[in-house]
């Protein structure tokens, strides 16, 4: 361990070791840049140990058990599946322990990087203190992430309660869950916990998935009634009050005035950026409650800083870190000019159906483009694949432009999250309608839903009496 004695001056010093920081000191150590990586919590961040990883584990069980269901559907008849519970958790935290050797100090220290366990604050604008080590770095990356929001409800403060941070812990099926905020996570985890058993009630203030587009939403909400999470949207909580087992929210919604009595609250309110403890003002640093402020190539108003990842504000989520931390990399090591573009990011929803999305909404787009704006539709109902598999619900939405540019696609349905990566490419790469057109994809697949609606953008033209006029001229050659 090191302790006090001269400053380390490393090239790089990364504070917060989850997906972003882990991520730029590996690629820096192995370009053979000598890094200090400095966490005082658990290597892996929240990704690994309370966010994508447990989440998506959870998801993956409660999905084996929705497929059992649906067995008698395909002529294969079985006893409802049993759930173990305590099984459930033992496959989360497995799933932890297998990756968690990739995020590890050995790992990291095999790479070259020195890993510091401990708290870091700034003493000034180029000096960190980690423990009793001092470091004077020729550049930090601030990779300090978020932690759950938690949302100024009456009461709450005397109310044991669960955020993502703790409800992977729970070795037991809760027996009415209570969720409040119907964002990503709340609906993510609502719609697992009751098909492992739970009782389950949805509360959102204002509507489901509000950031998404409704068209796209509709069919989630749909399947989570269908499940029997109850979903109490445009309601808000006047106090909650209770102990271990027995919580109870008082909520006012459309329906008027209730308390809703249950074994287990979850808040999934959304996340707040990490800024506080940092002594960031000692370093020239402006932050708001809201995360460090950066410019487009992620530099902070230190020069020697730059910020990525969760607690830069902004999207909050893996691949955003990732994206990040290649940009900083670049930049620090490389000297090359970096700037964010998230025009073709992809985000996604893992419910069921699932939701994914990248680029503009079809309200974002009219409000940028106007009546040049297409929006083209195809529901899975029509499409082979689906058919076989009785999953028709949801669909795929393009939204074109001026000139057939892609602005935008939401797919809503089975697989979403894988089908919405070659979208995001299209976007990146500046594809028109006429490339999807072009494409020929496998049957039956899904995908070949997005080329179905490419295809409606030229339906017009079958009944256009001038192309009928030169096919027939053309016949006549022979």
């Amino acid at each position: 361990m090191i302790g006090a004695g001269p400053p380390l001056t490393p090239d790089i010093c990364v504070v917060g070791a989850g997906s972003a920081g882990l991520s730029v000191a590996a690629a820096a150590a192995q370009f053979g840049t000598p890094v200090v990586l400095v966490e005082k919590g658990t290597m892996g961040g929240d990704c690994l140990n309370t966010g994508c990883v447990p989440s998506k584990s959870l998801i993956a069980a409660a999905a084996i058990r929705e497929a059992g269901r649906r067995g008698p559907s395909f002529g294969v008849a079985q006893s409802e599946p049993a759930v173990d519970f305590a099984g459930v958790h033992r496959h989360i935290h497995e799933v932890i322990a297998a990756i968690a050797p990739h995020d590890s100090v050995e790992r990291f220290e095999g790479l070259g990087v020195t890993v510091l366990r401990d708290h870091a604050r700034f003493l000034d604008d180029r000096t960190l203190k980690a423990g009793d080590t001092l470091i004077r770095p020729r550049r930090f990356v601030l990779a300090t992430g978020s932690r759950p929001a938690v949302p100024p409800i009456p009461g709450l403060d005397g109310v044991p309660f669960l955020t993502n941070e703790t409800v992977f812990d729970l070795a037991t099926c809760p027996g009415h869950l209570l969720v409040v905020g119907g964002g990503p996570i709340g609906v993510e985890l609502a719609q697992a916990y009751r098909r492992l058993g739970a009782e389950v009630t949805l509360i959102e203030r204002s509507t489901l998935l509000a950031r998404d587009d409704p068209f796209l939403v509709a069919p989630v909400r749909e399947a989570l009634v269908a499940d029997g999470v109850r979903l109490l949207e445009q309601t808000g909580i006047e106090r909650v009050e209770g102990n271990a087992g027995a919580i109870a929210a008082t909520v006012t919604g459309l329906a008027g005035r209730e308390t809703i009595r249950g074994t287990h609250l979850l808040v999934a309110a959304g996340r707040a950026p990490v800024v506080d403890g940092l002594d960031l003002e000692k370093a020239g640093i402006a932050h708001s409650p809201a995360g460090i402020e950066t410019d487009r190539g992620l530099r902070t108003s230190n020069r020697r800083v730059y910020a990525i990842g969760d607690c830069v504000g902004g999207p909050q989520f893996t691949h955003v870190a990732g994206y990040h931390a290649g940009l900083v990399v670049r930049s620090i090591l490389f000297r090359l000019p970096v700037r964010v573009d998230y025009s073709h990011l992809p985000r996604v929803t893992y419910c069921d159906p699932e939701l994914g999305q990248v680029g503009l909404s079809e309200a974002e787009a009219r409000e940028r483009f106007g009546d040049r704006v297409r929006v083209l539709d195809a529901p899975f109902a029509e499409n082979d694949r689906a058919r076989a598999e009785r999953r028709t619900e949801g669909g795929v939405r393009i939204v074109a432009g001026p000139r057939g540019r892609i602005l935008g696609v939401g797919i809503v349905g089975p697989g979403a999250g894988e089908l919405i990566a070659g979208w995001s490419l299209a976007l990146a790469a500046g594809a028109n309608l006429r490339t999807v057109v072009g494409h020929v994809a496998p049957y039956p697949t899904f995908f070949e839903s997005g080329k179905t609606a490419a295809i409606t953008a030229y339906s017009g033209s079958l009944t256009n009496p001038w192309l009928r006029r030169i096919l027939r001229w053309l016949s006549r050659l022979g």
